[in-house]
């Protein structure tokens, strides 16, 4: 009967200001968290509730020297998270000035008509080499980069992504981001990688496209616009020389890996 009456008497000190605190910090928890989802920034977040948890651990077990190493980072942790994500920051700050609320899906259900367009496009636009940059989401959020552009949140179409690639067109200055089976913007700004030991061939397209697939685990096709060549790229590497069979199995067998992982999460979440 102790514990209980223990547990009542915590009970009754708890005030009702206790509670509109806890749920103060719970609902802007909650806020902060939907808005850096599908952005890089989500990742870093994890990480860093990973090292707060660890450097909880270390103070239980009074391990003083992981502590002390875990308290300078935590030191320099803000000024390094506002210097590195310094925009995605700013998006998060006016979408809060705007008021806007987001939902996400984080389905990967990219089907094969889907697929088969996307290939009808890069040949058409190979053949009279017209340069090209179709970016697909996978499991890091492209939002960021979304807000840099023009949304459409078109189905996705041959015609249209050929359209869209036309030169002199008002869209045909940036990439394409595909989200699930929509495109969801075009005229999208990308950043450049900064690896300097790439090909003097590849220009400005291809090191965008190298240079997102380095922020993020997205799945970028290229189309040159000087020799109609056909790249993919995915982690910072470049493949090139695709035609339309092996381009369509690259990509089907890609998107395939994210749907069976998909369902697989679904499945031990449901268990």
């Amino acid at each position: 009967m102790s514990y209980i009456d223990n547990f009542v008497a915590y009970l009754s000190l708890i005030r009702i200001t206790d509670i509109i605190d806890i749920t103060l910090i719970a609902f802007i928890a909650y806020k902060l968290l939907k808005l850096l989802k599908n952005t890089r920034a989500e990742q870093v977040m994890k990480g860093f509730i990973f090292v707060l948890i660890f450097a909880s651990i270390a103070d239980i077990f009074k391990l003083n020297t992981v502590s002390w190493l875990m308290n300078q980072f935590f030191t320099v942790s803000l000024v390094f998270i506002i210097v590195v994500f310094q925009p995605e920051l700013r998006s998060a700050l006016e979408r809060i000035g705007r008021g806007r609320s987001f939902f996400v899906s984080d389905s990967y259900n990219k089907n094969e008509r889907s697929i088969d367009e996307i290939v009808s496009a890069m040949s058409s636009l190979s053949r009279q080499k017209i340069g090209a940059l179709v970016v697909i989401e996978r499991e890091v959020g492209l939002n960021d980069i979304i807000e840099s552009g023009t949304n459409l949140s078109a189905e996705i179409s041959s015609e249209l992504l050929i359209n869209i690639f036309i030169p002199n067109t008002p869209l045909h200055d940036g990439a394409v981001i595909i989200r699930d089976d929509l495109i969801e913007a075009a005229a999208c700004y990308l950043p450049l990688t900064t690896n300097n030991t790439l090909s003097k061939e590849l220009g400005t397209r291809h090191r965008a496209a190298i240079g997102i697939s380095e922020k993020s685990d997205c799945l970028v096709v290229v189309v040159s616009e000087e020799t109609g060549t056909i790249s993919i790229v995915s982690n910072g590497v470049i493949n090139r020389y695709f035609d339309d069979e092996s381009l369509k199995d690259r990509l089907m067998k890609e998107l395939r890996d994210d749907e069976n992982k998909l369902n697989f999460k679904r499945r031990i979440e449901n268990e």
